[in-house]
């Protein structure tokens, strides 16, 4: 474990070299990353192909293409969002220079996910990066190919110091965790986050906490059932269906609730197939320990569609289960796979109020062809994020913060949120040493003339300017 230390060490070591301040060093090292990642699709499509049955569609499209925008809008970007931002003053600094300087943190952590190995380190370490900080990199060794991967490929692109990556399994993040850092970025679950998060708070260390939770989709009778099920279909069985924003039950009225388990098991057939078991484009389980979870919550459960599984191929089968009794197993915790409860409820208000007796979500879904509705939902409820008539879309708008709120996590990501996350905004005032006599009235002795003159300088005016 002394190695680790030694890691981490070099890293700042090289950090304080001052290497990452120039902007052109910074944008050779992404367009490297950006090399890597397309000189080694193949590497990466056979890597994640082994970890999660993943096919090369949904690699490219769930993977690859948020890493490659990303990095061309911090390419593109990064001359611009490191400039001074000139702010608004007041009358005592009227003739001063105020503005915002972005630095970087110094050295950061970034512990990767195992249900988008790639994506989900790879990401965060753009905006680092882009920032100007050194990055240690944890891939998840769950998804062990793609953390085997990553550690070979990494340091041949990047600079091996400044980028180390340390693969291992809880021994070595536990390690890791005990060293210091200028911030950490963690992708994972609520119960990992709180380690994190009380490891962080040993060296007063600042974190971002990209969790999950129950994400809850609330379908009203008014609206295109047939299309609402795609949607839902897509968004819950994809990477058989563990992802972190996956609608994760849903809410309706009793009255719709067999249309909908018709609707969406026909398109799982269309999806899928007649034997979703033998589809080049459905998933699988990561590991036992995961599979044996999931069949635990469909114990005593009413499984309306699905069911079928496989211990030793890992595979379970699209699944939908109705009358779900809210206290139910299955609603205690993030499924995390492709089981789909449906709970009903009586009204919108009742949905809301179900919503707001749990843990604040990660993502809400609403469909429903009422405004009005939709945005009593959003005004009434919390979640890190929200897409109405579709699921998962708001992540791949690089302009809107990804990140959750409450126990869904806290820091955000994605384009400029991602630079920002690791930048400090560092307060600056230029002032000249002339105009001492206008600065006079600060300093003792106090007379109330010049408490009144001072309190008139440092107010804001609607004349102050920026320069």
């Amino acid at each position: 474990m002394a190695q680790i230390a030694a890691v981490v060490s070099g890293a700042r070591a090289a950090y304080n070299q001052g290497k990452t301040r120039s902007v052109e060093f910074r944008i050779h090292q992404l367009k490297e990353l950006e090399r890597m990642i397309t000189e080694k699709k193949e590497a990466f499509l056979l890597a994640l192909k082994k970890d999660l049955h993943k096919n090369e569609f949904a690699v490219e499209i769930f993977e690859i293409a948020g890493i490659l925008n990303d990095i061309t809008e911090a390419v593109n970007k990064l001359p611009e969002w490191t400039e001074p931002e000139f702010v608004s003053k007041n009358m005592m600094t009227l003739m001063d220079t105020v503005y915002i300087h972005r630095e970087s943190l110094g050295v950061v952590l970034i512990i990767g996910a195992w249900n988008y190995p790639l994506a989900l380190i790879i990401q965060p370490l753009v905006g680092a990066i882009a920032a100007g900080n050194a990055v240690v990199l944890k891939p998840s060794e769950v998804s062990g190919n793609t953390a085997k991967l990553l550690g070979k490929l990494l340091p041949q692109y990047l600079d091996k110091q400044l980028y180390p990556v340390i693969n291992g399994g809880v021994e070595e993040t536990t390690e890791l965790l005990k060293q210091q850092f200028d911030h950490i970025f963690f992708t994972g679950s609520t119960n990992i986050g709180r380690i994190v998060m009380e490891a962080a708070a040993k060296h007063l260390t600042p974190v971002t906490l990209e969790l999950g939770g129950k994400s809850p989709c609330y379908i009203d009778g008014n609206c295109n059932l047939e299309v609402a099920c795609r949607r839902i279909a897509w968004g819950r069985f994809s990477n058989c269906g563990q992802t972190c924003i996956a609608p994760d039950y849903i809410l309706c009225d009793k009255s719709i609730q067999d249309e909908l388990v018709k609707k969406i098991s026909t398109t799982v057939v269309e999806f899928y197939g007649a034997d979703p078991q033998k589809s080049p484009d459905y998933g699988r389980i990561v590991n036992q320990r995961h599979f044996k979870r999931l069949m635990s919550l469909l114990e005593g459960a009413k499984v309306a569609y699905g069911g079928q599984n496989n211990e030793e191929d890992l595979y379970i089968a699209p699944t939908i289960v109705t009358d779900v009794d809210p206290n139910s197993k299955i609603m205690q915790e993030e499924i995390f796979g492709p089981l789909l409860p449906i709970v009903t409820v009586a009204s919108a208000d009742e949905a809301i109020g179900f919503i707001n007796k749990r843990d604040k979500p990660l993502a809400l879904y609403i469909f429903s062809r009422d405004k009005k509705l939709t945005k009593k939902m959003i005004a009434e409820t919390s979640s890190g994020g929200v897409t109405v008539n579709d699921c998962m879309i708001h992540y791949t708008v690089d302009t809107l913060p990804f990140g959750g709120v409450g126990k869904s996590g806290f820091g955000a990501y994605h384009g400029k949120f991602s630079f920002e996350t690791f930048t400090h905004r560092r307060a600056c005032v230029l002032k000249s040493l002339a105009f001492e006599k206008m600065n006079s009235i600060r300093y003792a002795p106090a007379t109330d003339a010049k408490q009144k003159r001072t309190l008139w300088l440092m107010s804001k005016r609607g004349g102050c300017v920026t320069m």
